[in-house]
């Protein structure tokens, strides 16, 4: 599990500049909880410039859930907003940059989103 988490944001910061964040800026942390453990990963954002370090350092909006429903997120499988509503994420700081952070996150694996439908026609 901890793999595909570290391979997440990994990739997040290997795109070094993401166009859906493009007026975007700000810092946030993702804290997964998981028993007395916290692992800390901080996004910084500049007008869609991506940075990810694994720290614990302050942040503009702070991300909090346990690495399981984490792992579901960066699959596609579970919906962010969704899972805040719920109640098993939770959001302090700046809730703003919430909404746009979701963008980087992967839609559900059946989804047909734009460049799934560009693919098929390219075949």
């Amino acid at each position: 599990m901890a793999d595909a988490i570290t391979r997440f944001f990994e990739e997040l910061n290997g795109r070094g500049f993401e166009p859906l964040l493009e007026k975007t800026s700000g810092t946030v942390r993702f804290d997964l909880h998981e028993g007395a453990q916290t692992t800390h990963w901080l996004l910084t954002i500049d007008r869609g410039r991506l940075r990810v370090h694994q720290e614990d350092r302050e942040a503009d909006t702070v991300i909090g859930t346990d690495p399981v429903l984490f792992e579901d997120l960066t699959a596609g499988r579970e919906h962010g907003i969704a899972a805040v509503l719920r109640g098993d994420v939770t959001v302090s700081g700046d809730p703003r940059l919430m909404v746009p952070v979701e963008r980087i996150f992967p839609g559900p694996p059946d989804s047909r989103g734009p460049q799934r439908v560009v693919a098929k026609e390219a075949s």
